[in-house]
């Protein structure tokens, strides 16, 4: 299974379906590159994400404005779904732990379908890749579609739970902020460590403080020799 945007989503960047695990701004902003389309944009996604780009963060008014958006519904309960014009995907979406976007009502105590990962399939191989960005704690069923899928791309925003709070940059820790730190006990590499040996693995969303961005640092060569890897623009993936 080879996956490219362009490919993946069948037209040009200006037609492009949109779609998105949790409202956050850097999940979301694209959507307003695109309001030129020449038709409304398809989007994905739960109610409760739905809601939050309605009213905290009014993109869809604004989109309204312009291109207009077609939503269909997202179900996080597991159950596979199609996307037109994507021959021999099948897409299932998964309620996962973690927290709403910051102008959510639903930011202090999340619930299902604020935050979920998605797993792509490829019909004919059968290979699956999981797509989670934001993971506060590792659950069953996150846990499960990623042992069986070929490739996971899943939360890296932080290396530490107090990373931000020991450079002077915020008092939250990650976990306050719904994201499980890649190290100490029960973080994610522990997690990734796990995985079958076969599994590609990389860390998406990663944040400007987090010291794997460096190519050089203790920590990026720590991923190195767990095999784990650090994703960049322009990413493909391939057999």
């Amino acid at each position: 299974m080879e996956l490219q945007l362009p490919q993946l989503l069948g037209r040009s960047r200006r037609d492009a379906a949109g779609g998105g695990p949790y409202p956050v701004l850097d999940r979301t902003a694209g959507m307003l590159m695109l309001r030129e389309s020449r038709r409304a944009l398809p989007v994905w996604c739960t109610e409760e994400v739905g809601a939050d780009l309605s009213h905290g963060n009014p993109i869809f008014g604004v989109l309204a404005h312009y291109c207009g958006v077609e939503r269909h519904a997202l179900i996080p309960d597991g159950r596979e779904f199609a996307i037109p014009g994507l021959v021999g995907v099948i897409w299932r979406a998964i309620a996962v732990a973690g927290k709403a976007a910051p102008y959510s009502p639903h930011r202090e105590s999340s619930v299902t379908g604020d935050n979920v990962a998605l797993v792509i399939g490829d019909e004919a191989s059968g290979r699956t890749l999981v797509y989670a960005p934001g993971v506060g704690a590792m659950h069953e069923a996150l846990w499960q579609v990623m042992q069986a899928a070929s490739c996971v791309l899943i939360d890296g925003t932080f290396w530490s739970d107090d990373e931000m709070a020991a450079l002077g940059v915020s008092h939250k820790r990650a976990r306050d902020l719904g994201h499980l730190p890649q190290s100490g006990p029960g973080g994610m590499l522990e997690w990734l460590g796990r995985l079958p040996h076969a599994t590609r693995r990389f860390l998406i969303h990663v944040n400007n403080t987090n010291p794997i961005l460096d190519e050089d640092s203790a920590q990026r060569a720590e991923l190195a020799r767990r095999g784990i890897e650090v994703a960049w623009d322009g990413l493909e993936i391939a057999p």
